[in-house]
């Protein structure tokens, strides 16, 4: 009996076992078909998936803070500017008041979120698959504060302008996957006046049936190692595990650089260039003459000049990111992976007029081409003199210019934007709009150019983060050359047959631009892209770069922006304001104290020491005229001056007033500035008035 209860108890333990064994394949095969946090922060660091087509297959969308009264190209206010206020609507969440800036049904990621604001008291709620708790929150309208501390510079980046009490914001690029839905809520503190709250949230949606775990605490906690491992990476890319194959050449007008690649399923994964130009002084139109092309399987599918596939554009300057890196002084670094089946051929073309010494190194390695195998683009195009506009009302006189077009299926990853800006002050007031496949309106509408380079509150000052930057901003006005450039990780943008970007061509004054784009992106053999430039563009001379007006001092003065007022009635208020876009004037590091509030009979006290006792000094001050200021009386060292200036002009232009000669008293001048009055002409009843600096100019 103990036999036959042994051989009966084998005979069902086998199949037990097999049950078993087949129950644990499911849990594996169900555990690698979740798509969970560390999955996507995996793929935002394989450069192998990076360029494959997406699988399981997503869209790509954006949701803003862009002006709701934007409806359609064909009505009015499509150009409508009042960016800081559009949300989804307003729900009321046991008592509070939450706006909603995100609603979206799942199974989906959010990929990014940029946000600004200038005041960021309020608390932040995200609400996963229909729960009515939040299942994350932020005490305040800063993604600094976002909670997780192994969060660092690769992932989470402060803005230039970012205060963490005030003004300025950040960008977060950590992924936040749900099953369900994602709502996003923003509550005010209680008490708080509505202000501009600026934002952007990039986001996937996957086809029903996609299994996604939704974001945690418990899984933040679990996932915390892959963050950190994922946004040191960023910072510190591996380098390239293939063969290199280098060529030197020294390259005479209309020479061209060729290097063959190894035959076969191969990909290149890095390619490095040095640039010998001993001509320092042409160095930024050596590097736009030298143009890079690339043919693979047939087909060429680069073609740029290698100054702005640098990421850095005119002038190639210094680049640190993820896919690109330069030193500023002629050697550039790619990581774009180049997959090819058959053939590959790498080019550098001379259109200089020099003789120029050039190394090119290849990094490449075997890799499997299959069905999601996509080709590496970098197409490019410029052009020039093209009008910017300041009125976004006037729908007439403001148009959009073509970032892109592309055709056939691929994946959006990136772009440079490098331009000559004609006008001394702000051109990037425009929002993009990208349109893909069959979209009747954009699925992705933006807030602004900085915006959508992941910085805020223009102008712009040179950054670098892994995700792109501003390699480039020669002046704080953003007049002459600037650069701006992006890389997308897991908000690249999958496209079955074709995608349009445009870019609203708005400013703060009237002028014009140059434009050059170079695109980045991943497509089958069959992809093209739209409205490219040539040889003749590429070529085309540098403009010079312009005086910078912030440089210009005047001599021997001290600026009333730099000075603190002594004393100053209640309802006056004072501050810094820029004067670049003023170009019918010339102000003393292209800013002024701009006065405003006063009423007749208010006063502005400064009090200026360390002056030289029983020396006499000329007192001049420069100030401002324009069509809604004051009138303006001075008294110094407690004696009037019988000095009016009349601040009204049409327009606005700078003016000097002489006040005479002072002997200072115990070391001190004392300045009280006094509205009298208004012109006649003066528009509305402000009393505004502006001042410059003071010249202070011994005898």
């Amino acid at each position: 009996m103990k036999r036959n209860g042994l051989i009966k108890s084998t005979k069902y333990f086998i199949p037990i076992v097999l049950i078993g064994c087949m129950l644990n394949a499911c849990k594996v095969k169900k555990d690698k078909d979740i798509i969970t946090i560390e999955r996507l922060l995996n793929e935002m660091v394989s450069v192998e998936e990076q360029a494959r087509f997406p699988a399981p297959f997503y869209t790509a969308k954006q949701v803003s803070s862009y002006d709701r009264s934007s409806v359609s190209a064909d009505s009015a206010h499509w150009f409508a500017n009042a960016d800081g206020f559009g949300i989804v609507r307003t729900d009321t969440v046991d008592g509070r008041i939450e706006k909603v800036l995100f609603d979206e049904r799942g199974p989906g990621a959010i990929t990014r979120i940029w946000i600004t604001t200038i005041d960021k008291r309020g608390t932040w709620r995200f609400y996963f698959d229909g729960q009515k708790e939040p299942g994350w929150t932020i005490p305040a309208y800063d993604l600094m504060k976002f909670g997780i501390s192994a969060l660092g510079k690769g992932l989470l980046q402060a803005h230039t302008s970012y205060t963490p009490e005030g003004k300025g914001g950040n960008t977060l690029f950590l992924p936040i996957p749900y099953a369900k839905s994602c709502k996003v809520t923003f509550e005010d503190d209680k008490g708080r006046g509505p202000t501009p709250k600026y934002y952007q949230i990039n986001y996937r949606t996957y086809k029903t049936g996609i299994q996604m775990e939704t974001f945690s605490k418990k899984v933040a906690q679990r996932a915390a190692e892959t963050i950190w491992k994922t946004d040191s990476l960023l910072l510190n890319p591996t380098p390239g595990k293939g063969k290199n194959i280098n060529k030197i050449q020294s390259l005479a007008p209309g020479d061209s650089l060729v290097l063959p690649l190894p035959k076969g399923q191969q990909a290149v994964y890095e390619i490095s260039f040095k640039i010998n130009s001993s001509d320092n002084a042409d160095h930024a139109q050596v590097m736009r003459d030298l143009l890079f092309k690339a043919i693979f399987d047939g087909k060429q599918t680069i073609w740029v000049p290698l100054s702005d596939f640098s990421g850095g554009g005119i002038g190639s300057p210094l680049v640190k990111s993820w896919y690109l890196n330069a030193d500023g002084h002629g050697t550039i670094k790619s990581r774009w992976l180049m997959p090819y089946k058959q053939h590959g051929t790498l080019i550098l073309h001379n259109a200089t007029t020099k003789t120029i010494s050039v190394s090119v190194i290849a990094n490449v390695a075997p890799l499997t081409w299959d069905s999601r195998s996509l080709y590496f683009y970098a197409s490019w195009r410029q052009q020039r003199n093209i009008p910017v506009h300041d009125k976004p009302e006037e729908d007439d006189q403001v148009k959009e210019w073509n970032f892109a077009t592309l055709k056939g299926r691929g994946i959006y990853k990136g772009d440079v934007l490098t331009l000559y800006n004609y006008s001394p002050a702000w051109y990037g007031e425009g929002d993009e709009k990208i349109w893909v496949d069959n979209d009747t309106f954009p699925s992705h509408f933006g807030t602004g150019t900085e915006d959508y380079y992941n910085s805020s509150w223009a102008p712009v000052v040179p950054f670098q983060t892994p995700f792109g930057g501003a390699p480039r901003a020669d002046q704080e006005s953003s007049h002459g050359y600037n650069t701006f450039f992006r890389i997308r990780h897991l908000d690249g943008i999958a496209f079955k047959e074709k995608l349009k970007f445009n870019i609203e061509m708005l400013s703060w004054i009237k002028g014009k631009v140059n434009y050059a784009t170079t695109v980045y992106w991943y497509g089958d053999q069959h992809a093209t892209a739209q409205k490219t430039s040539g040889v003749n563009e590429a070529t085309s001379i540098l403009p010079a770069i312009p005086e910078d007006l912030g440089k210009y001092k005047v001599k021997d003065a001290i600026e009333f922006e730099d000075i603190k007022p002594e004393s100053k009635s209640p309802m006056i208020r004072v501050n810094k304001q820029s004067m670049y876009a003023f170009s019918s004037g010339k102000w003393s590091g292209a800013a002024q104290t701009f006065g405003s509030g006063g009423q007749p009979g208010d006063t502005l006290v400064y009090v200026i020491d360390q002056l030289q006792n029983g020396r006499k000094y000329d007192l001049i001050i420069l100030g401002t005229k324009s069509s809604d200021y004051g009138i303006l009386t001075f008294l110094i060292n407690g004696r009037p001056t019988n000095i009016n200036f009349d601040g009204y002009h049409d327009g606005v232009i700078s003016s000097q007033i002489a006040l005479g000669k002072y002997l200072p008293v115990h070391g001190k001048i004392r300045i009280v500035i006094k509205i009298r009055g208004a012109n006649k002409k003066m528009q509305g009843k402000q009393y505004l008035f502006g001042l410059d600096c003071i010249q202070l100019i011994k005898n």
